[in-house]
């Protein structure tokens, strides 16, 4: 299962996620089609599904830091 996927299901269906991102339903399918999200919509379905940007593009944002991951950061260190 892609990150879109876990977007999609966690939103509960394309056309969900669309509305909740104020775009047309064709733009979700065109990700599915064109194999990646467009980086200037990560952070609204981050934000709405709580799928990474890491996840949905670490090609732009990169790899997600290890608090993403939900382990702890230790800072006394």
């Amino acid at each position: 299962m892609t990150a879109l996927d876990r977007a999609v299901e966690k939103a509960g269906s394309q056309l969900r996620l669309a509305t909740i991102l104020g775009i047309k339903p064709p733009s979700v399918t065109g990700w599915y089609d064109r194999g990646r999200v467009p980086a200037e919509r990560c952070i609204a379905i981050e934000t709405a599904t709580g799928v990474s940007r890491h996840e949905l593009r670490p090609d732009v944002f990169g790899p997600a830091p290890a608090n993403d991951a939900g382990q702890e950061v230790d800072r006394a260190a």
